[in-house]
């Protein structure tokens, strides 16, 4: 079963897209920071990760470019509530897959992630 990550710093946002992605047939495991998936990573890789691009501490992008520099290159869905095209361009060019505004299309966001993990080569996956 493909297992996705989801770092957002938003407890309420965390639990219903891990529920959507269980309901989906994913497994989905939640982390409220860079700092804890990173720590969570070293263990299990994730197939997806979904990442929210403004938090506290570490912000999604932050965190992208951190995994790129330990080159843990895991497909990344990008999320958030302000849809800047400079920010759009810089996740984009830093490997982000699909850059999607808050709140969220269930269906758009599922999509993103299926069609991420098909481009990803499975030997990629850990």
């Amino acid at each position: 079963m493909p297992y996705v990550a989801i770092v957002d710093d938003e407890e309420p946002v965390r639990k219903a897209l891990k529920r959507l992605l269980r309901a989906s047939g994913l497994e989905a495991e939640s982390y409220a920071s860079g700092k804890h998936f990173l720590e969570a990573s070293a263990l299990r890789r994730p197939d997806c990760l979904v990442l929210d691009l403004h938090m506290p501490g570490m912000s999604g992008l932050q965190l992208m470019h951190e995994m790129r520099a330990a080159g843990a290159m895991v497909p990344t869905v990008v999320i958030t509530a302000y849809d800047e095209p400079a920010t759009r361009d810089q996740c984009l060019a830093a490997g982000a897959a699909a850059y999607l505004r808050k709140p969220l299309d269930e269906r758009l966001l599922l999509n993103a992630i299926s069609a991420t993990m098909k481009r990803t080569p499975k030997e990629n996956h850990q």
